[in-house]
């Protein structure tokens, strides 16, 4: 099998007239290039969203087609650039020039949300168009109605900011200052804007020089050829890798919260993978048919570019290209959907909403076929925005407080998930330094810490989520907004193993005005001294807790990562604290067969216990708001205590498709394999 895929390989590059030295020379010379616009852009950025690594950068042909991205893009990004490199193509036709720049954030051309603005350069060498450079960050506001243009309330894209179609800011190398100042002006930073604008146009440049560079040393002809033989080599190398693997066709599906339209009640994300032959292909035309009313929706390059980061990483050796693309494809259904949106639907919160969703399925399915990569549910990505006038700045100038959370990855196959991690929406995305945001903004940082019992229960334990506080300082006409999801559709686990925990902003808790905002709202006005607070969820466990080993659980109590309460309710382990100052803890194993044996019997019986009297021994303190997700199954309103009671019968659905049937076995010992999401 590996001579023949070697030979594959070797065929393809000796097909575009290439000897397997310099090819292997030239494809990683692309990666490096991508590699080093992305240090270009982090060492020359203005804005701190930038500076914290929310950006990515890709090399396209001639017709628009990704040569490669780098080593450590955004996933949010991968699969969506080539077709800003097409829509500049489409755009400008034959009006493009040596010295030209474009830039675009158009969703509805293949973007992601109008935030993430490209910087496309095309790429000539002695008046040949050789193909594009491109840099795309992550604009920490494009106008709109809320600071960082994350608008909840959106009804259609004009309340969400700035859409750019394809527009040149440098013609023939000369800036367009007039046309850079109206982009800036429309916006609540535009010094920071410039600069960031600048700082990807410089990258690309970097990225035309290092490729001339090669042509130089090499050839034209050869450079050319090599553009289509990476791509051709990342396409026999995915076909051989998928064509090894077993065909089927296997389904599942994830939800988003709510539609604010239609009152409460999950929205559905389905999912159909097919793999036959050398080829993957995903159907989510079954998915909720309508775009929902808020800007949790996405539009094609946004669902794409999930469905193309979710299955790159059950193939982590493969380079990204646009071969990729070719054997990965998708049927996305009509226009108009949660996951096809159609102008003028607002998108700006869908990695939040569908990208999540979809990748977390994605992970779902492939652990049918790749047991062991499989991976629970990881945390939802979250995005806190306050923006209003620095009372520590003359004249009150307009400050912008741009944070999001790190959290915890589901459970693995034999390894308990990991902690405090990047969001799957961009793993190297930096945790921004408290420092520097207390620097640039009147927000002071009161806590950030592990969050005890976040971690979804299973044999293998899901990764600890963060709690995270802050305090206002000197603010002036100051709101909050905040872009999030999973209060509702709550991390899951995996193969027996349970939830975490649900996402959520409260304002001044445990005060007498305390305020729980939930996860998705925009504008909501705060003053000096308010404090704001939130969790990030942990990972879903993977496996049935029951089958997690005693004394794992006794030391995740001793690390603080489980409670002596959680402990016994969820792992069904009874453990006696000897000395917490030394964290001396043990397990009393006679109090643990009981304590299991009791659970056993017991909790498929929970499962069915009327949901209102469960939220009612929830509103009289008699239960937590973990025994609701973890026992009960029972989702409320969890600052009022409200039953939800669709969303509740989805949810407990939900639990006896992933959970319940995986109940009474030891993943260690191999995956129940009479229970699959296989249907053909």
């Amino acid at each position: 099998m590996l001579l023949h895929l070697k030979k594959d390989l070797a065929m393809s590059t000796n097909d575009k007239g290439l000897d397997p030295v310099t090819f292997e020379v030239l494809k990683n010379a692309y990666v490096n290039i991508v590699d080093q616009m992305a240090e270009q852009i982090f060492r020359t950025c203005y804005s701190f969203v930038i500076y914290s690594r929310d950006f990515s950068s890709a090399l396209c042909d001639v017709n628009g087609d990704t040569i490669m991205q780098g080593s450590g893009d955004i996933a949010a990004h991968v699969g969506t650039l080539h077709y800003t490199a097409k829509a500049v193509i489409n755009n400008f036709k034959d009006d493009i020039h040596p010295g030209d720049v474009f830039v675009v954030n158009d969703v509805y051309q293949g973007g992601t949300h109008f935030n993430d603005t490209r910087i496309v350069r095309p790429m000539f060498y002695k008046g040949e168009l050789l193909g594009f450079s491109q840099a795309n960050g992550h604009w920490a506001d494009v106008g709109g109605a809320v600071p960082g243009s994350f608008n909840v309330n959106a009804i259609d894209h004009m309340a969400e900011g700035l859409r750019i179609t394809p527009t040149r800011v440098w013609s023939k190398g000369r800036c367009l200052d007039d046309v850079c100042r109206l982009i800036a002006s429309n916006t609540r930073a535009p010094a920071d804007i410039i600069g960031d604008m600048q700082a990807q146009a410089e990258a690309t440049r970097v990225a035309e020089q290092e490729i001339c560079r090669l042509v130089e040393k090499y050839g034209l002809d050869v450079i050319k050829r090599s553009f289509g033989a990476v791509q051709d080599y990342v396409e026999v190398l995915t076909r051989q890798r998928v064509s090894e693997l077993p065909d089927g066709v296997w389904q599942t599906e994830d939800y988003i919260d709510v539609d604010p339209g239609l009152g409460e009640g999950l929205i559905p994300i389905r999912i159909t993978m097919t793999i036959k032959g050398d080829r993957v292909h995903y159907d989510l035309s079954k998915s909720h048919p309508k775009s929902i009313s808020s800007f949790l929706n996405a539009c094609f390059g946004g669902a794409f570019a999930a469905i193309v980061a979710g299955t790159k990483m059950q193939f982590p050796e493969i380079p990204l290209n646009s071969g990729f693309y070719r054997v990965v494809t998708v049927d996305l259904g009509p226009e108009g959907s949660v996951v096809n949106a159609a102008w003028p639907t607002p998108v700006a919160g869908f990695c939040s909403g569908p990208f999540e969703k979809i990748m977390n399925s994605i992970f779902e399915l492939w652990a049918e076929i790749l047991p062991e990569r499989a991976m629970a549910c990881t945390f939802n990505l979250d995005y806190l925005l306050i923006g209003g006038r620095d009372g520590r700045q003359p004249g009150h100038q307009y400050f912008m407080w741009y944070d999001w959370m790190v959290g915890g990855w589901g459970a693995r196959n034999g390894r308990d998930g990991w902690a405090a991690t990047g969001p799957v929406f961009g793993v190297q995305l930096g945790t921004q330094p408290f420092e520097g945001q207390e620097r640039l903004a009147p927000v002071l940082t009161t806590c950030h810490e592990l969050q005890v019992d976040s971690g979804g229960p299973g044999e293998f334990r899901g990764g600890m989520g963060v709690e995270k506080g802050v305090i206002l300082t000197k603010v002036d006409r100051t709101v909050v907004s905040y872009c999030c999801d999973r209060e509702r559709s709550i991390t899951w686990g995996l193969w027996g193993g349970l939830p975490s925990i649900p996402h959520g902003v409260w304002v001044n808790r445990d005060t007498q005005g305390e305020r729980y905002l939930g996860s998705l709202f925009s504008n909501v006005p705060l003053e000096a001294g308010d404090m704001v607070s939130r969790p990030s969820a942990g990972g879903g466990g993977l496996g049935d807790p029951l089958e997690r080993d005693e004394e794992l659980v006794c030391e995740d109590v001793a690390d603080g990562y489980v409670s002596i309460e959680r402990a016994a309710k969820d792992y069904g382990v009874v453990v006696k604290e000897i000395d917490a100052d030394l964290a001396e803890y043990e397990v009393d194993h006679e109090a643990t067969l009981a304590r299991r044996a009791y659970i056993r019997s017991n909790r498929a019986k929970w499962l069915q216990e009327d949901a209102e009297t469960v939220a009612a021994r929830y509103r009289a303190g008699e239960l937590t708001m973990h025994d609701l997700i973890r026992a009960h199954g029972v989702i409320v309103n969890w600052g009022s205590g409200e039953l939800l009671p669709k969303t509740t019968e989805q949810f407990r659905a939900m639990l006896m498709r992933r959970t319940a049937p995986y109940w009474g076995k030891s993943v260690a010992s191999g995956k129940d394999a009479s229970v699959t999401l296989k249907v053909a």
